[in-house]
């Protein structure tokens, strides 16, 4: 038991080292973690949640490895590097909210592109499903489904949904793991814009801290749905590896989000209002230029000093009032 606990404390004072938020753990008896009372989320939650936020040296690597359907033809597989950001945009008792930032071109003066956002929520009563074809509806979460558990709700870089999943946190002396169970969630843009055989993934996304930074596992399965009976074409593993390091340019990222937070706030809180529905639709091209493309231009200009967060946000909502319906009927954001 002493030599559990030792080695626990050891890997927090490496998270620690590489700047990641040590972890406050509690134990019992048998050196499992224990969460705190009723309704609380235990610190070692809110702490491995949390300690995704830093700056990352980033792969993006998948491999299709198992065809399903008859005569599929396993696709090659690809490996794309980044640099991301990940900053705390909120950070409350039972919520935390991060947005990531991607760097690209000019190491020594970066563009900065908004990317996707990551949404946790503790013992949430609805939890956001993907029914394909741009459709999402809200579902109810049972008081035991939700007890001691933590939703993430992932969105696309325009802020528009994608996928959510429901799991407890598992913590151990090198590694906090959080995995789901099966979602569904739209194509991935390096799938929508080169290819039109599959309809949805289903997949499990699993999230693992560690000392020197995390991993975003996918386990997809792609599944043809407009044939009427759902089938399966073909299975694929995903790694999204995030090494913590020190990265140059990002003061370009700190620019950027203080001059479009408030933006992005609305274009949240628009969102929010959509989600309030049991049903909703988001309607996009495979390139993005009918949604996100035109609400991520909107928050550039204002970086860009072409726009004012006010005259960003009217034209970004009048964009998302063409592309979305909530219950059947067109969206209404403005006044």
């Amino acid at each position: 038991m002493k030599q559990l606990v030792a080695g626990l404390a050891g890997g927090l004072v490496a998270l620690a080292a590489f700047g990641a938020p040590a972890m406050a753990l509690a134990f019992n008896e048998s050196g499992m973690t224990v969460q705190s009372e009723a309704g609380v989320p235990s610190e070692a939650d809110r702490q491995a949640i949390l300690a995704m936020a830093g700056e990352y040296d980033v792969t993006f690597a998948f491999t299709e490895f198992l065809p399903i359907a008859e005569g599929y033809e396993l696709r090659p597989s690809t490996e794309t590097p980044a640099r991301e950001v990940v900053i705390v945009i909120a950070d409350e008792p039972g919520y935390i909210s991060l947005q990531h930032l991607l760097l690209v071109g000019n190491p020594q003066d970066p563009m900065v592109i908004k990317h996707w956002r990551q949404d946790w929520q503790y013992e949430p009563s609805r939890l956001m499903a993907y029914r394909g074809f741009n459709t999402w509806e809200m579902e109810e979460v049972s008081a035991e489904e939700a007890r001691g558990a933590w939703s993430q709700t992932v969105y696309q870089v325009d802020d528009s949904p994608r996928y959510a999943g429901l799991a407890r946190w598992e913590h151990a002396p090198n590694a906090s793991t959080w995995t789901p169970d099966v979602s569904w969630r739209p194509l991935p843009r390096r799938d929508a814009t080169t290819r039109d055989d599959y309809d949805t993934i289903a997949a499990v996304n699993r999230h693992t801290i560690t000392d020197w930074g995390w991993t975003h596992e996918q386990d997809n399965s792609k599944l043809v749905l407009r044939d009427g009976e759902p089938y399966e074409l073909v299975r694929e593993h995903g790694i999204n590896t995030y090494r913590r390091t020190e990265l140059s340019g990002v003061e370009n990222a700190e620019r950027y989000w203080a001059a479009t937070a408030s933006y992005w706030a609305d274009i949240r809180s628009a969102w929010d209002g959509i989600m309030m529905a049991s049903e909703f639709t988001a309607d996009d091209d495979a390139e993005g230029t009918l949604l996100y493309g035109p609400v991520l231009s909107e928050g550039q200009a204002i970086f860009m000093g072409g726009r004012d967060t006010a005259e960003a946000f009217e034209n970004a909502a009048e964009v998302i009032e063409t592309r979305v319906t909530i219950d059947g009927q067109p969206v209404d954001i403005l006044p």
